[in-house]
């Protein structure tokens, strides 16, 4: 039998899941609203498109015309802006981002970067992110907050004037909006991918994973 990090055998007072159940429910609705946002999100961008090079199949789309793309769009908004606020917040007041997150080695990140390429990602232990996991959640974490700024530019460009300047006026809040989302769908498939390579990581993230002290939790 392979040897069990101590961590994962600890019981008791001062311990808890490694993921926390407000971790696991505000992750899996910010999946659902990215997702829901990515799907109807195409279907708007195909209406205008900014690239005319660039369209997404029908089939591939949330809603089938213009006012359900943006039903649809404004729905999962409203669910990632005040769950992804309460993600943010719970992770800085707790101090998960700084345990789970910092600091990043940028040797080990390379090492990881090359071995994730090669599908010889190892990640023996789920109570610490690898440097390619930090660096995935930071991006992400980051491009989340330029799209929802990057949205309000464009759903009130008039009110929000000042920051619709910021991306260089409508078109270029559009543009940054849809970068931003390509980066997200770049972020989605890399998860998952590493999660496949590590069936571990996704079960953890549905049960709880192992029992772990508070402060690695």
């Amino acid at each position: 039998m392979a040897h069990e990090p101590a961590a994962y055998r600890t019981t008791g007072r001062g311990t808890r899941r490694l993921h926390p159940w407000p971790v696991r429910i505000m992750h899996w609705t910010n999946a659902a609203a990215m997702i829901v946002m990515i799907l109807s999100g195409i279907g708007i961008y195909n209406d205008e498109a900014i690239l005319g090079w660039v369209f997404f199949p029908h089939w591939l789309l949330l809603g089938s015309w213009a006012a359900e793309h943006l039903l649809w769009h404004f729905a999962a908004m409203w669910v990632l802006v005040f769950n992804g606020l309460a993600y943010l917040l719970y992770g800085l007041i707790t101090g998960r981002f700084r345990r789970k997150l910092l600091p990043i080695s940028a040797h080990e990140a390379v090492n990881d970067v090359r071995d994730a390429l090669r599908f010889k990602l190892a990640h023996e232990d789920l109570t610490a992110y690898n440097s390619v996991q930090k660096l995935l959640y930071i991006g992400v974490i980051l491009a989340a907050i330029v799209q929802v700024l990057s949205g309000v530019a464009i759903w009130k460009p008039v009110q929000f004037s000042g920051l619709t300047a910021l991306f260089g006026g409508f078109q270029g809040a559009r543009l940054a909006h849809f970068l931003g989302m390509a980066g997200i769908v770049g972020f989605l498939f890399v998860h998952v991918a590493l999660a496949l390579l590590v069936p571990r990581t996704l079960a953890a993230m549905v049960t709880g994973g192992p029992v772990v002290p508070e402060e690695r939790a």
